[in-house]
């Protein structure tokens, strides 16, 4: 049983703009989610179990349809294209895939060192678009911050987890041959360089955000 709070919203995000990396369409975002993904799972961050996916029609929009697909670990993206393409609703020949996420458990570690495992400690994200390639790293929860949830200072935590996900997301920008650029701010953080920004704090607290969670 989780004994992390989870932000409605993510606490940070990354996002990487990806049209010298390979061309545009589904199969070179599932190649890039397969690779992207096995540095996260050498991080011990995202062992990947279910891909998720809304449908699209080009001119029309969202058809109010998403399919999730099971996984077991590494992303064969040529097996997943074909579940993929065999998914699409019947009634909806013209429908294609919208951004795509993948979801898995990663390990987190407490002020002690001792291993936790967390479902959608990474979330990572990538979009098929006919006529752009991207993808996107979201956290959303309080191990990489300075502060908790309820604004109380966990520097161990911070310290055992925030060079975890920094090097990932720094191993992330050799493969991508690009440096990622940080995500919209929301009410839970943002990003700053390969981590989160500490808020100012008050008398020694930060913000008790756990009104919105």
């Amino acid at each position: 049983m989780s004994i992390l709070m989870r932000a409605p919203e993510e606490c940070a995000s990354w996002e990487w703009e990806l049209d010298d990396f390979a061309p545009p369409g589904l199969d070179s975002a599932l190649m890039t989610a397969a690779r992207m993904s096995e540095i996260l799972r050498s991080h011990n961050l995202l062992d990947p179990y279910s891909l998720e996916y809304m449908w699209i029609v080009y001119g029309v929009g969202g058809i109010g349809m998403t399919t999730k697909l099971s996984v077991m670990g590494r992303l064969d993206e040529t097996e997943l294209a074909q579940r993929i393409r065999q998914s699409r609703p019947s009634r909806f020949p013209n429908a294609e895939v919208g951004n795509i996420s993948v979801s898995g458990r990663g390990v987190w570690l407490d002020a002690d060192g001792k291993e936790h495992y967390e479902s959608d400690l990474i979330v990572l994200t990538v979009s098929p678009d006919e006529l752009h390639l991207s993808a996107e790293v979201a956290v959303f929860h309080d191990v990489w911050s300075h502060f908790d949830f309820r604004g109380t200072p966990h520097p161990a935590i911070q310290e055992r987890n925030a060079p975890r996900l920094a090097a990932a997301l720094q191993t992330l920008d050799a493969l991508l041959g690009t440096t990622a650029k940080a995500g919209d701010p929301t009410y839970f953080g943002k990003a700053q360089g390969y981590g989160i920004e500490t808020p100012e704090a008050i008398e020694g607290r930060g913000p008790n955000l756990t009104d919105r969670i």
